[in-house]
């Protein structure tokens, strides 16, 4: 039987959502209570919930490396958006491994990954800030050094073109910079958060806005039981479409 491990904080729509799954949902109210039930293996999977993510984050960068990416629904379009972490992806070597890490996971449930850079401003925007500047150059750079290795695209800063053309890999410029295009996606338009997958580490581990609402989170809830139905057979590649 799968078991997912969820963390209650103050917002208490994830114990509407725990209460209308059909699979055994284990309620933690505290971090560090929540961080014991990660050391015991208590859990299949473990969703973050309401919890504060910092002590959380911090407990999981003694056991891995972890990466944050949210799988995101827009009208007909799956995606993933990374980084989301607001303290991950500020160095081109960050990026990369975020890049290899999400890349390496997509494959393993069935999905080639087709990277979209994104970055600061248009090609005719350098020169107007150091930080456009630094933001273009950076994303270019990253690009042309793996370019032989992933499908990826540089899309300076016309997301709305790597999401016409179908790339379910988005790559935002930093951490904090992508948080704020998943607020501003889910939380205030209409695309639906499937939680972020935590790569890097093991256990499974999604992890989530404390702003959720009871259909976000079972949104997540579901995520982390087909993850952890899957475990056995991700090892063995499978052609399965999330």
């Amino acid at each position: 039987m799968v078991v997912i491990v969820v963390g209650v904080g103050e917002n208490k729509n994830v114990e509407k959502a725990a209460n209308n799954m059909d699979f055994e949902v284990l309620l933690s109210y505290s971090e560090e209570e929540f961080i014991k039930m990660i050391h015991k293996g208590l859990g299949d999977a473990y969703m973050r919930g309401s919890l504060n993510s910092a002590p959380i984050i911090k407990e999981l960068r003694k056991i891995g490396d972890p990466k944050r990416a949210s799988f995101i629904k827009l009208d007909d379009h799956s995606f993933f958006l990374a980084p989301v972490g607001i303290d991950e992806g500020f160095t081109i070597d960050d990026k990369i491994k975020i890049i290899d890490y999400c890349s390496k996971f997509m494959e393993k449930i069935g999905i080639k990954a087709t990277i979209a850079v994104i970055s600061g401003g248009r090609p005719q925007d350098i020169g107007r800030a150091p930080e456009i500047d630094k933001s273009i150059k950076e994303a270019k750079k990253l690009t042309s050094m793996i370019k032989d290795k992933y499908n990826i695209k540089h899309y300076y800063i016309l997301i709305e073109d790597a999401i016409k053309d179908g790339r379910n890999l988005i790559l935002a410029p930093d951490g904090i910079t992508g948080n704020l295009i998943f607020r501003s996606l889910v939380l205030i338009g209409s695309a639906k958060s499937h939680g972020a997958i935590t790569l890097g580490i093991d256990p499974i581990f999604i992890d989530t806005s404390r702003a959720q609402t009871v259909e976000g989170y079972e949104r997540a809830l579901k995520f982390a039981y087909k993850l952890a139905n899957m475990r056995e057979d991700v090892d063995e590649t499978p052609k399965t479409n999330l």
